[in-house]
C-alpha cells in the first residue's frame, strides 16, 4: 500500500495563507522602491515581531510560539511573495540564523537581553561569522576575544554581514583559543560597545533592500558572561547553526523558482510571436516542463531534509544536497525565465529581472555550492 507524506496540516495551511496575504498586500507593492532605496523600513522588524514570525519555533517562555518546523517551511516559502529577496534575507537572519543558537545555548540572562526583544522585533539581530579572509573556511577566522578578568576584549573585522549597518546586537564568532577548529567561540555582542564600528555598507549585485556591512572591532570590551555555550566549542555550534541556514536557502530557492515559473508562464501565454503565444512553441513548452519537473524534485529533496531536521535526526548530508541542488537549479531556471521574457526580461521593472539578479547569491551565501559538494562527498566516503 502506498504511503502518503503530507507534512502540512490545515493549521499549517491557514498560517501559510496569512503570510502570503501579508506579502502580497503589504510588501510586494513596495519591493522595487526598497531596492532603489537600498533599504526597507526598520518598522517592518516590529511588524514581523508582532505577527510572531521571528519566534515560530522558539520557546514560548521567551516570546516564541513553540511551533513545529513545518510552520517555518511554510513561512520561508511564502516570503517569496514579497518580491523582495533583500527583505526576506534580513527577516530570516533575524528569526532563523542569528537567534536559534541563543535559544539553544544562551543563559536565561542572555535570552532576556537579546532573544526576547529580537523575537518581538524590538532589537535587530545579525549573524557575524564571515571575515575578509575567511568565509566558507570557518576554521580560519581571526577575530579574537581575549580574556581580561571578567571581560572579553574583541579585536578584528567581519564582512558580508546582513543587517550589519543597523543591528542592535550580533551573534558573533570569535577566536578564544588556538588556531584551527578548536579555538572558536560564540558570543552575544551588543553594538553600542566602545570600539565597535560599521566601516561601510557594501553595495551588492542583488538583494538590494538588505543592508550588508563591513564591521570593525577595536578593543571592544564585553562581559565574559556573554559567551554562548562552552568556550572553544564554537565550531560545533556554528556548524549546527549552519544547518538551519542552509535548509532555509534551499527552501527559498524552490519558492523563488515557483514564482519565476508562474510569472513566466503567464507572460508566455500573453506574449505572441509569429502569430501564436510563446508557450505554444515546443522549445518553450519542453523547457518549462523540464524546469517544473526539476523544481518538484528539488522541493521534495528539501522536504526530506526538513523532515529529518524537524525530528532532530542527523541531516547534514541531506541538507547539503538540498541546498546544492535547489540553489544551482535556481540559476538555470532564472536564466531561462529571463530568456523567455526577451527584452522585457532585461529591464528592472520586471520581477523576473530582479529575481535573476537576486538568486545568484544562493549558491554563495551560507556555504558555497563547492562546499556543499565537499560535505556530500565526505558523507559518501569519497
Amino acid at each position: 500500500m502506498p504511503v502518503a507524506f503530507e507534512p502540512f496540516t490545515e493549521d499549517h495551511r491557514a498560517f501559510r495563507k496569512t503570510v502570503r496575504e501579508l506579502c502580497e498586500r503589504e510588501l510586494a507593492p513596495h519591493a522595487r522602491a526598497w531596492d532603489e532605496a537600498g533599504l526597507f523600513p526598520r518598522e517592518l522588524f516590529q511588524r514581523f515581531g508582532e505577527l510572531g514570525y521571528f519566534g515560530i519555533r522558539h520557546p514560548e517562555r521567551w516570546g516564541g510560539s513553540g511551533l513545529d518546523y513545518w510552520y517555518v517551511v511554510a513561512y520561508v516559502e511564502e516570503l517569496a511573495r514579497s518580491r523582495s529577496a533583500g527583505l526576506n534575507m534580513a527577516m530570516l537572519v533575524q528569526g532563523e540564523m542569528a537567534t536559534p543558537v541563543i535559544a539553544d545555548l544562551g543563559t536565561d540572562e542572555q535570552k532576556r537581553e537579546f532573544l526576547a526583544p529580537a523575537l518581538r522585533g524590538e532589537k535587530i539581530a545579525a549573524l557575524a561569522i564571515s571575515e575578509p579572509d575567511a568565509g566558507s573556511d570557518v576554521a580560519a577566522l581571526r577575530t579574537t576575544a581575549r580574556r581580561d578578568g571578567d571581560d572579553l576584549v574583541v579585536n578584528g573585522s567581519k564582512t558580508w554581514i546582513t543587517n550589519g549597518t543597523r543591528a542592535d546586537f550580533l551573534t558573533l564568532a570569535v577566536r578564544t583559543g588556538e588556531a584551527g577548529y578548536g579555538g572558536l567561540s560564540l558570543l552575544t555582542f551588543p553594538t553600542d560597545v566602545k570600539g565597535y564600528a560599521v566601516s561601510k555598507k557594501l553595495e551588492k549585485v542583488g538583494n538590494l533592500a538588505s543592508d550588508t556591512a563591513l564591521l570593525f572591532f577595536d578593543d571592544c570590551r564585553v562581559p565574559r558572561r556573554y559567551l554562548l555555550g562552552e568556550e572553544n566549542q564554537g565550531f560545533v555550534h556554528i556548524m549546527q547553526n549552519f544547518q538551519g541556514e542552509r535548509l532555509a536557502a534551499a527552501l527559498m530557492a524552490v519558492a523563488a523558482m515557483d514564482l519565476m515559473l508562474e510569472d513566466t508562464l503567464a507572460y508566455g501565454r500573453e506574449r505572441r510571436a509569429f502569430g501564436r503565444p510563446l508557450v505554444s512553441m515546443q522549445v518553450w513548452r519542453h523547457k518549462l516542463a523540464e524546469h517544473r519537473s526539476s523544481v518538484e524534485a528539488a522541493r521534495w529533496l528539501a522536504y526530506r531534509a526538513a523532515d529529518l531536521f524537524a525530528r532532530g535526526e542527523p541531516a547534514v548530508k541531506e541538507i547539503s544536497m538540498a541546498k546544492l541542488v535547489a540553489c544551482d537549479l535556481a540559476q538555470r531556471v532564472a536564466y531561462d525565465c529571463m530568456q523567455l521574457h526577451g527584452g522585457m526580461g532585461y529591464v528592472v521593472e520586471t520581477d523576473v529581472a530582479r529575481a535573476w539578479r537576486d538568486v545568484r547569491l544562493l549558491t554563495i551565501a551560507g556555504g558555497a555550492s563547492e562546499i556543499m559538494k565537499e560535505i556530500v562527498a565526505k558523507a559518501e566516503g569519497l
